[in-house]
């Protein structure tokens, strides 16, 4: 059912927005938000694929996510490897790198040169990580992820059918409405979809009181609950999102189908003494970049000046 409501109405929108073509551009613009909403939708149905959840039966999972991965952009059997890793290492400092966002400590990232602390600011900006970065990520990296090791030729079977599928699909509709048109309807779709995905995946777990460890300290349960964020959106927009927002039940036990993520959480009333993050909220983390060790949060590059200033007292405080 959650399929079907989802990919019907992705589909008429996306016809609306054909229609709304020669009424002005604006309408077509206007039903790209919604139409981005189900393609995030969308994707979290193939991530419920991907983590076996959605369906009883494994084969059915993974046909479904193979499927949805032509229209999200996204190569199931590489993005579910990838993924689970992160599941596997989510809040481990020393295993980190797998499906993430790169984080780095305060005290890494002073040790990088010059160039290298350029570089991470860059990567860390706003404009970087949720402009720029989702383009190169759904529509340059998952063409030719070159991290996946070739000898998983399960993994490179998938995304060469991927490939041939989206070209497939781009074909078909440009034949239909003329590839000015596509570029015209699908762009902006493409565009706030991938944006607000790499947003949801940044805010899960990227807050100022989020879980950070080193192997011999860290929990799995602990960087489930603590790790990822409760993140209490309006119901429309926690119903686009298939419940993804309750993130560290989901990190908790990931076999479990958004679609009783908020049940469970409603039985469990423990589970709501996560860390919540509003919508409003959320738009602070944008602004946190580095891992802070010895006060155990998430702080800006502004905060910079005022922890080195603490680290000295510190020190002073040791020697004396």
């Amino acid at each position: 059912m959650q399929l079907a409501v989802t990919a019907a109405a992705l589909a008429l929108l996306w016809l609306g927005m054909w229609v709304s073509l020669g009424h002005g551009y604006w309408i077509t613009l206007l039903l790209a938000v919604p139409a981005a909403g189900f393609m995030v939708r969308l994707f979290v149905i193939q991530h419920d694929c991907g983590h076996g959840s959605l369906f009883r039966a494994r084969w059915a999972n993974d046909l479904t996510g193979r499927i949805i991965g032509v229209f999200t952009l996204t190569p199931y059997d590489y993005w579910r490897r990838t993924h689970a890793a992160h599941h596997a290492g989510s809040g481990n400092l020393d295993r980190r790198g797998n499906g993430d966002i790169t984080t780095l400590t305060v005290r890494e990232y002073l040790e990088l040169s010059r160039w290298g602390r350029f570089a991470y600011r860059f990567y860390r900006h706003p404009l970087v990580l949720f402009g720029i970065g989702p383009i190169y990520l759904f529509i340059l990296k998952h063409r030719l992820p070159l991290d996946m090791p070739l000898v998983r030729s399960g993994v490179w079977r998938n995304l060469l059918a991927t490939n041939l599928g989206i070209v497939g699909l781009i074909v078909g509709l440009a034949l239909l409405v003329g590839p000015l048109e596509l570029l015209k309807l699908h762009l902006p779709i493409v565009l706030l979809a991938s944006s607000a995905g790499i947003w949801l995946f940044y805010v899960q777990h990227q807050f100022p009181n989020s879980y950070w460890r080193r192997s011999g300290a860290w929990n799995f349960h602990q960087a489930a609950l603590l790790g990822s964020s409760y993140y209490t959106l309006p119901r429309l927009l926690q119903w686009f999102t298939a419940n993804i927002g309750l993130h560290h039940i989901h990190h908790l036990c990931s076999r479990i189908p958004n679609y009783r993520l908020q049940e469970c959480l409603d039985e469990n009333p423990e589970l709501m003494r996560a860390p919540r993050l509003t919508l409003l909220e959320s738009l602070g983390c944008a602004r946190l970049s580095l891992w802070n060790e010895e006060t155990g949060r998430m702080i800006g590059f502004r905060d910079l000046a005022s922890t080195a200033a603490q680290a000295a007292q510190s020190s002073l405080r040791r020697d004396a």
